[in-house]
């Protein structure tokens, strides 16, 4: 090759050139992560001051009695995921296991002396608390993703599209239906899009949301449709009520979208009273409200899968609180004694402040935690989950499908039981019912 005059200077030049833009690039791409990392959202401080109702000095919870100790997604209407008039507490006894052919992915709801499930696949069963032997059964043929709801001698089951479960946006496949707790005799079914929501069954209304964004109030005697609203975006998890004290007057359900947006509904005409919004992530968007609310306090709290905990006003909306948990918040809270519990997908359970968000305490776990807390008699049950959110793009901790008891006090792992996935347990007068990946464990306390 021969070189021409001027020619090594003019490469030179070039090479100037070149790594002047390739600093220029890195000088501005470093600016630029600068600017994205001051737009993303900070953590909100709370306040005892502001929208927060101290609980009383003795608290009375009118949904215990003997009949139905566990009637429903979350124990009471709020969601709150502790009965304080039960007290049982570890070691305990194996007396039977019911196995139900599938994953069981939400905890069942206790009544009557049955225990009432529903499998993925679409069986569901009444299984006798007593001997875990089934009472009646039946065959659906959908997809089940919800726990079922129990009220005055009627169980409740909300169902999605036909096995073996399609994804997408689907109008319609799904159904609710209501069936006699003794015998299983089918007393109204309603057709709708496909529902993944539990049932909230409040006085003589069954509230469910579906794919298709709308909320549904059903009369619960006969499954004619009171009203209907369509939200922003799909819906998978359920609703909470807002009492009409906490509400502002007239009583509310809260729920969150798919399009990370969390609303209150009129109970009775299904109004829209507020709507607020999770965090807006530069280059994400919002992510979506898989975790169903808890109410207490005045407030809402829930997690998001953006890894945020929010707590709003139950009367205003106005988010009162925010802070960044971990990677993923899939975990529905539980809420006792001013203090809000999750877990999260990169292994930890979490404490905070039910007034001020300020984090309490935090405890490692052995792997991601996906399905919502029990607390009981002062120990805080959580399961972990072994392919909780692997194909995600944040963290998820592996571990193994088991379940721990927590003593808040201490925060010591306290007691733990090989086998757990998506929820801990409910319990009774009598014992408590351990979900693992498709079996439920009756336990005595010794």
């Amino acid at each position: 090759m021969t070189l021409r005059r001027g020619q090594p200077h003019r490469r030179l030049r070039w090479g100037l050139t070149g790594a002047f833009a390739l600093l220029l690039v890195a000088v501005l791409g470093v600016g630029a992560w600068v600017a994205l990392g001051a737009l993303e959202p900070d953590e909100v401080e709370g306040s005892a001051t502001v929208e927060f109702t101290p609980p009383p000095a003795t608290i009375t919870i009118e949904e215990t009695d003997p009949v139905a100790p566990w009637p429903t997604y979350g124990f009471d209407n709020a969601r709150t995921r502790w009965n304080p008039d039960l007290e049982h507490r570890p070691p305990y006894t194996e007396q039977w296991r019911f196995r139900s052919l599938s994953l069981l992915e939400f905890p069942p709801v206790v009544a009557d002396g049955r225990l009432f499930v529903g499998q993925l696949r679409g069986r569901f069963y009444a299984v006798d608390t007593g001997t875990g032997g089934t009472i009646w059964e039946k065959d659906t043929g959908h997809c089940s993703a919800a726990s079922p709801a129990y009220a005055d001698g009627v169980v409740f089951a909300a169902f999605l599209a036909d096995y073996p479960c399609p994804k997408g946006d689907f109008q319609d496949g799904g159904f609710v239906a209501a069936w006699d707790a003794a015998s299983g005799a089918e007393l109204w079914r309603v057709d709708m899009a496909p529902v993944e929501s539990s049932p909230l069954v409040v006085d003589d209304t069954v509230y469910v949301a579906a794919w298709d964004a709308k909320v549904h109030a059903l009369d619960a005697r006969t499954g004619a449709e009171r009203w209907s609203t369509e939200l922003d975006a799909q819906i998978v998890a359920s609703a909470t009520l807002i009492e009409a004290e906490e509400a502002g007057g007239r009583a509310a359900i809260t729920i969150g979208t798919n399009g990370g947006t969390l609303y209150s509904l009129d109970a009775e005409t299904g109004a829209i009273n507020w709507e607020a919004q999770s965090n807006d992530h530069l280059g994400s968007g919002r992510e979506y409200f898989y975790a169903t609310p808890a109410v207490a306090y005045g407030r809402v709290f829930v997690g998001n899968t953006d890894g945020w905990m929010y707590a709003y006003g139950a009367r205003s909306g106005n988010l009162l609180w925010a802070k960044q948990a971990g990677s993923y918040v899939y975990t529905a809270a539980a809420v006792a004694d001013e203090v809000v519990y999750i877990g999260t997908y990169d292994g930890f359970v979490i404490a905070y402040d039910a007034a001020t968000g300020a984090e309490r305490w935090r405890l490692e776990m052995p792997g991601a935690v996906h399905g919502a807390p029990t607390l009981m008699a002062g120990l805080l049950y959580v399961s972990t989950c072994s392919g909780c959110g692997q194909n995600g793009v944040r963290e998820s901790k592996r571990g193994p499908d088991a379940t721990y008891a927590i003593d808040v006090a201490t925060q010591e792992i306290v007691w733990e039981f090989p086998a757990g996935k998506y929820s801990p347990l409910v319990a009774d007068t009598e014992r408590v019912y351990l979900v693992g990946t498709g079996v439920v464990f009756g336990l005595d306390p010794s």
